[in-house]
């Protein structure tokens, strides 16, 4: 088993094998912890799965008829019962498409495109890099954002 430690400004992370174990710290952005984190590590395409807690998460549902997003804020403690998402890229930017689904003090659970959110407690993340680049480009018919498998 081969692992090495790395380290940014608000994260740590694990190497072990081609799996990064990655840790987000308290009160960070998730969404730019994250995007650090995948550019620090040169990391162009692949699968994220994690698990925390969150003080804040604002939310996107995109709505198909208007080809536009309705962005929602919550602020309140939240445990993140799951993250899952990719890595691609966009117009030569890492781009994280996540969704989330938190859970709150009252057993409900939210759920939908993560814009971003802060952690208060713990975020853990696994990152399964892809020995590749994934290009999105904007289909302007669907108004979202596909991979684009040709390039």
């Amino acid at each position: 088993m081969d692992s090495q430690n790395y380290k940014g400004s608000n994260w740590t992370a694990k190497k072990v094998d081609s799996t990064y174990i990655v840790s987000v710290k308290d009160r960070s952005s998730i969404v730019e912890t994250l995007t650090d984190f995948v550019t620090a590590q040169n990391i162009k395409a692949g699968q994220i799965t994690g698990i925390g807690a969150v003080s804040e998460a604002t939310l996107r549902f995109f709505q198909p008829s208007s080809k536009q997003y309705v962005d929602k804020k919550f602020s309140e403690q939240m445990e993140i019962s799951n993250i899952s998402g990719n890595v691609s890229e966009l117009e030569g930017k890492p781009l994280l498409h996540l969704h989330i689904t938190l859970g709150r003090q009252d057993y409900t659970a939210l759920a939908g495109h993560l814009l971003d959110a802060e952690i208060r407690g713990a975020g853990e993340f696994f990152f399964y890099p892809l020995n590749t680049a994934v290009i999105k480009t904007k289909n302007e018919e669907a108004g979202i954002n596909f991979y684009d498998l040709e390039k």
